[in-house]
């Protein structure tokens, strides 16, 4: 058994870093504020409500390319529902869809429906087209997003546009604020 001198041990030491030199130390990162809390639940129950308005439902058939499409909730007026099928509402949000398979076109939705949510627009926009090239399916876009609205709970009415602002291709969204 081999047992080395400690004095021998520290020389050694010494002297196999006596060329080493201390590096400088660099200064701390001052720590960033903490972001303020925002309302997560309100934000994540509204995002919970958009994607399951968007789950797959089954297109209604008797939906055809010119057909008006009208909508509102138990409890907003007619004169509301006039007001929008006139165009007095000012559009703050458009969105078109033309040319999106149904699944690009619903994640599409999501997106603008939570920006309009997020920015309280009163009222959008969405372009889905006639359905004209859609063949013996029909209107597919405009089936389902006249669908997922009917589902969404901030949608209070929807209507289709003027005949100057997409007529039957197009509708007029009014969201809760």
């Amino acid at each position: 058994m081999c047992v080395s001198d400690p004095e021998d041990d520290r020389r050694l030491f010494r002297e196999a870093v006596r060329d080493v030199k201390r590096l400088d130390r660099p200064a701390r990162v001052p720590e960033r504020p903490k972001p303020r809390p925002a309302a997560r639940f309100a934000r994540a129950e509204r995002l919970a409500v958009l994607e399951e308005s968007l789950r797959d439902v089954p297109l209604d058939p008797a939906l055809e390319g010119g057909d008006t499409l009208v909508f509102r909730r138990p409890g907003v007026p007619p004169a509301v529902l006039r007001r929008l099928r006139r165009g007095e509402f000012r559009v703050q949000g458009e969105i078109d869809l033309h040319g999106l398979t149904v699944r690009q076109a619903k994640e599409a939705l999501r997106e603008f429906l939570a920006e309009a949510l997020r920015r309280n627009w009163r009222c959008v926009r969405i372009v889905h087209g006639k359905g004209l090239r859609s063949g013996h399916r029909g209107p597919v876009l405009k089936a389902t997003v006249a669908s997922v609205l009917r589902r969404l709970g901030p949608v209070l009415a929807f209507v289709s546009a003027r005949p100057a602002d997409g007529g039957t291709g197009a509708v007029y969204v009014l969201i809760s604020s």
